[in-house]
C-alpha cells in the first residue's frame, strides 16, 4: 500500500478523476434521457442503464476513496490495523484514469 506523500497525492488525484467521471455520467445521463424522451429506442433504454450502472459504481468507488481521505490509518506498532477502507490505493487510481479516458471518448462522441 502506498503511504506518505504518495499515497495522499494519489488519493486526492483518484478523488478528483472520480469526481470528473462522475460529472461526465451524468452529463451523459441527460443526452440520453433527451435522445430516449425523442425517439424512444431500446438501444437508448440500454445506454440509460449502463451509465446509470457505471454512474452508481463511480459513487460509491468515489465516496470510498472521499473516506480514505477521512479517516486516517492507523498504525500502531503494538497493533497494525489496516481496515478495509485503506485499501489499494493505486488499483483505484488506475481505474478512475481509464474510466476517465473511456468517458471523455464517449462523451466527446455523444456531443456530436
Amino acid at each position: 500500500m502506498l503511504m506518505g506523500e504518495l499515497g495522499l497525492s494519489l488519493l486526492i488525484v483518484a478523488l478528483t478523476v472520480g469526481i470528473a467521471n462522475v460529472c461526465l455520467l451524468l452529463f451523459l445521463l441527460k443526452a440520453y434521457w433527451k435522445t430516449y424522451k425523442q425517439i424512444k429506442s431500446g438501444f437508448t433504454i440500454g445506454l440509460l442503464y449502463f451509465s446509470s450502472f457505471l454512474l452508481l459504481q463511480n459513487v460509491m468507488s468515489t465516496l470510498f476513496i472521499a473516506i480514505n481521505l477521512l479517516i486516517p490509518i492507523d498504525i500502531n506498532p503494538v497493533n497494525i490495523y489496516v481496515s478495509e477502507i485503506h485499501g489499494p490505493r493505486l488499483p483505484l487510481f488506475l481505474i478512475n484514469i481509464v474510466q476517465l479516458v473511456a468517458l471523455s471518448i464517449l462523451f466527446k462522441i455523444t456531443r456530436e
